[in-house]
């Protein structure tokens, strides 16, 4: 009789599960338990998800009213898809949505320019293997720029990115109840349905300030949380992920809670106090920390099991100027009679005097 096919990992045994097929198209990287994800736009963001934003997932992000930066959380994800040519769905409450296209940035170096070179050979045995592991990095390297990109936050997306590609703008500034944005959303993911293993296209969706009292529907808090459980269930179904940001405030205790209990991965972003002196002593590089974000959920497919972060609360800022980098903070060297941190609740970034310990 045959022996079981299994494998140890560690002091325990798993069944060998055969292992999904790496997608064949740009812009996906497969995970574990059968997931797959897409890139958030933001490599930073990606390596703290695991990976990015699962296939058929729902994200939303909880705005600050004196930070703008779920802008860029916004631009990095519509500019991801469209440099991997994937369809995209942009809802806004403006009078002209296409125009925030001109906004979204451009990806820092092309694919052309980030291919791998081939060294030339080396007549020392001696460096060989070090060519090899050279190599593989630069094999690395390219594999990484085909799933996400580095954007230049400072330059706007080229023309070749937009002309020609499968955009979908619709302003929700004008319509009285959510009944167009609905047909919209239902119309476009009809395209992308999960019916086989095979993934033939996925699709983006990106809404803007969902809760927006510039829209009629503003007051109607039932057709919002309604439309969003539909959304969600049209989600589950199809090879495509939706962002929506809403300003938490606007919104009755209730539906913000149902809202936020309603996304797969959930997101918070928080300004950072102009002047704050006390802060500036807590924290080593507070003049580069334009805002920070917060990770309140991660979005758990085909598992129970959570996922563990290495922190909650991340700063926003830009390398050289230009680059949206994620960092976890850093508390600087302070004695016993300082302040609390800020917005280190349940992370490895900091502690407080009174507060438990944290790991």
């Amino acid at each position: 009789m045959a022996a079981p096919n299994v494998r140890s990992s560690g002091s325990s045994f798993s069944r060998n599960i055969s292992v999904v097929s790496s997608p064949q198209i740009p812009g996906l990287k497969c995970g574990p338990n059968g997931t797959t994800f897409i890139s958030t736009g933001i490599r930073d963001l990606d390596r703290i998800l695991g990976g990015g934003y699962p296939l058929g997932s729902l994200v939303m992000v909880m705005e600050d009213p004196e930070a703008p930066h779920h802008m860029d959380l916004l631009r990095t994800f519509m500019s991801q898809g469209l440099v991997n040519n994937q369809p995209l769905l942009y809802a806004s409450p403006s009078k002209d949505p296409r125009g925030f296209l001109g906004t979204l940035p451009h990806p820092a170096s092309s694919k052309e320019d980030n291919k791998p070179t081939v060294p030339e050979p080396d007549h020392g045995e001696s460096l060989r293997i070090a060519w090899q592991y050279r190599k593989y990095l630069e094999n690395q390297k390219s594999s990484i720029d085909d799933y996400s990109n580095d954007f230049d936050m400072r330059k706007p997306l080229e023309r070749q990115y937009l002309s020609g590609r499968p955009i979908d703008c619709v302003s929700l500034l004008d319509s009285a109840d959510l009944s167009v944005a609905q047909d919209h959303c239902a119309t476009f993911l009809s395209k992308f349905p999960r019916n086989s293993s095979n993934i033939a296209s996925i699709g983006r969706i990106a809404i803007q300030s969902f809760c927006s009292p510039l829209c009629e529907y503003s007051e109607k808090e039932t057709d919002m949380l309604s439309f969003i459980r539909l959304l969600k269930s049209m989600l589950m179904v199809s090879n495509a992920v939706a962002i929506v940001t809403f300003p938490p405030s606007l919104l009755s205790p209730s539906s913000s809670k149902r809202l936020q209990h309603m996304a797969d991965t959930l997101l918070s972003i928080k300004a950072i106090p102009d002047g704050d002196k006390e802060l500036e002593k807590l924290l080593t590089g507070y003049k580069d920390i334009n805002g920070f974000l917060n990770i309140q959920k991660v979005a758990r497919i085909n598992t129970q099991v959570p996922v563990i972060l290495e922190a909650k609360t991340f700063s926003m800022s830009l390398k050289k100027r230009r680059f949206l980098a994620l960092e976890c903070l850093n508390q600087a060297p302070v004695d016993g009679s300082s302040g609390t941190s800020y917005g280190t609740t349940g992370s490895c970034s900091g502690s407080s005097k009174s507060g438990a310990l944290d790991f």
